[in-house]
C-alpha cells in the first residue's frame, strides 16, 4: 500500500488511543484532522512538539480541527506522557506500525552510529472530506505547529 498523496482520500483506519478510545477516521468526517507522528514519548523534541500542539489546541478546535499524536509507544506510556504534559488531545498507539506504514513514516535513521528503523517526525492534514491536503516530512519542531495552524486556517471553516 502506498501512502496517500496530496489530494487523495486517506484510507479508513481504526486505532487504539488514550482515554480508552478507539479512533476511526470516519468518526471525524466534517472535521479537519491533524495527525502528527513522533519518535518517542517523553523525549525532548517530542515533548516540545506535543506542548506546542497543546498550547495552540484551542485555536485548532475553533477552526474545526482535531489533533492526534502517533508513535509506536504503548498506551500505558502514552497515558503517562499525556497526563504529565496535560495534552488535551488523544495519543494513538501504533505498536504494530499500521498507521506508520499507511503514511510511510518508518525510515532508516542513524542512532549512535547504528542504522535503525524509526519514525520520521511527520505531520499530515486531512480535510473535512477525508482528503490529504498538506504533509510535512522530516519536521523540525521549532515553529512547526504554527505552520500547521496556518494551513488549517487556510482551509476556512
Amino acid at each position: 500500500m502506498t501512502a496517500p498523496s496530496i489530494g487523495q482520500t486517506v484510507p479508513e483506519f481504526t486505532a487504539q488511543a488514550t482515554s480508552g478510545k478507539t479512533v476511526s477516521l470516519a468518526d471525524f468526517q466534517g472535521k479537519n484532522v491533524v495527525i502528527y507522528f513522533y519518535p518517542k514519548d517523553s523525549t525532548p523534541g517530542c515533548t516540545q512538539e506535543g506542548q506546542d500542539f497543546r498550547d495552540l489546541y484551542a485555536e485548532f478546535v475553533q477552526l474545526g480541527a482535531e489533533i492526534f499524536g502517533v508513535s509506536r509507544d504503548s498506551l500505558k506510556s502514552h497515558e503517562n506522557f499525556k497526563c504529565k504534559q496535560t495534552f488535551p488531545f488523544e495519543l494513538i498507539s501504533d505498536a504494530d506500525e499500521t498507521l506508520c506504514k499507511l503514511f510511510d513514516v518508518i525510515k532508516l535513521k542513524n542512532m549512535y552510529g547504528k542504522q535503525v528503523q524509526g519514525i520520521e517526525r511527520s505531520t499530515f492534514l486531512i480535510d473535512r472530506e477525508g482528503k490529504l491536503v498538506s504533509e510535512w516530512r522530516k519536521v523540525s519542531v521549532k515553529g512547526h505547529v504554527a505552520k500547521v495552524l496556518e494551513a488549517v486556517r487556510g482551509l476556512g471553516q
